[in-house]
């Protein structure tokens, strides 16, 4: 709290002058209050009952004054709940796109080259109509190397962003900090504990603590890359591995069994990070959330990732947006209609030169769909710069 000593000036500080239209009341539009926004289906339903009650037509009992007095109050009826319908479904728009913007700053589009990485992104949220969810994914260049986060946090919606946002924050600051992958991962699991606490006792402040209270079960799945002179290593807590497309062939990145997601289990005292060789010029890894190989068609199939990835290969070479394209195409396709779980897709490309190659911005840039997203299905959402 400031004081000041009795007698001394108070110092007032100049303020920008306000339009000269505006003035002050005009300066900041405020919303309209509800009494006003009821003002005009009151106004109808009083000329309705002032008619019904005090017009002389009206008391006539003939077959055309009652079907006029039907119309009348029919109408005034229907603009009753168009007018109360739209209220709500405009507070509703109004929040899912603040809802899609601040997951945006979030989740911001990767770069379209890192350090001879060429990058293509996309996500799709479990909520109709919405882009909110608990993906997350970013790509960095730091002093030691491309360092590459892949996550999903448990569940959707407005609760998993906020842990998103918790681990997103601290990856990109730790990236460049820690010298190594396990003390990475590390500062991932601290910054993921002091998120549940936070939320814990926000949720419930007098449970005693976090143990018991649904927030203690939340967990992440984690994916660390790093491509340091084109060898690659990885630290993977519960997440799957990603695909490695080389030429014709397609197989995992690494075979080793992953360590438990974090939160729920403390990290072993030794994390070595697992060697996955080299990464050439032309190769391309493809990551991605279990929401893109868990969904399903109608008759319950489970969607052909490596399949799908395997005849893009056939083809010939792909840049990463067309490997992006082709997937969530054909993940569209397959389920038809809105995903199970959040969806989240990223694909690198080691280009032979240090940039990029593949021209960036454009209708090209865009995944299949985006904005004109079929009926019954959410919109996608590309990440790569536009």
């Amino acid at each position: 709290m400031i004081r000041t000593r009795a007698g001394a000036p108070r110092r007032t500080w100049p303020r920008p002058p306000l339009p000269a239209r505006a003035g002050r009341r005009g300066a900041r539009r405020r919303p309209p209050r509800p009494s006003l926004a009821f003002g005009l289906p009151t106004l109808w339903g009083a000329a309705a009952l002032a008619y019904k009650l005090a017009c002389p037509h009206a008391q006539d009992g003939g077959v055309g004054t009652r079907l006029l007095t039907g119309v009348v109050f029919f109408a005034v009826g229907t603009g009753l709940v168009v007018h109360v319908r739209r209220s709500p479904l405009r507070e509703l728009r109004q929040a899912r796109k603040v809802a899609g913007a601040a997951q945006d700053v979030l989740l911001r589009p990767p770069p379209p080259c890192v350090a001879g990485l060429a990058t293509a992104a996309a996500r799709l949220s479990a909520d109709r109509g919405a882009t909110v969810g608990g993906d997350l994914y970013e790509v960095v260049a730091t002093e030691h190397g491309v360092r590459v986060v892949m996550g999903d946090a448990r569940g959707h919606g407005v609760a998993a962003l906020g842990t998103a946002a918790a681990l997103l924050g601290s990856f990109r600051e730790a990236a460049h900090d820690e010298p190594d992958l396990g003390g990475l991962l590390r500062r991932l699991d601290r910054a993921l504990a002091r998120h549940l606490r936070d939320r814990a006792r926000a949720e419930h402040p007098s449970g005693g603590g976090e143990f018991g209270h649904p927030v203690a079960e939340e967990f992440v799945t984690v994916l660390l890359l790093e491509i340091d002179a084109g060898e690659v290593r990885a630290l993977n807590c519960g997440h799957p591995w990603p695909y490695r497309v080389t030429g014709h062939r397609v197989e995992p990145l690494a075979r080793a069994d992953p360590l438990p997601p974090l939160g729920p289990f403390p990290l072993p005292a030794d994390l070595p990070a697992v060697g996955c060789g080299r990464m050439p010029p032309g190769e391309t890894l493809v990551l991605y959330t279990d929401g893109v190989e868990d969904a399903r068609d109608p008759r319950g199939r489970f969607f052909p990732l490596a399949a799908t990835l395997a005849a893009v290969a056939h083809d010939g070479p792909a840049t990463a947006r067309t490997v992006r394209d082709t997937v969530l195409a054909g993940l569209l396709r397959h389920i038809g209609g809105s995903p199970q779980d959040d969806v989240a897709l990223l694909v690198l490309h080691h280009t032979a030169r240090a940039g990029c190659s593949t021209p960036t911005g454009g209708a090209q840039d865009r995944a299949p769909g985006h904005g004109r997203p079929a009926s019954g299905r959410p919109p996608v959402v590309p990440s790569s710069q536009p």
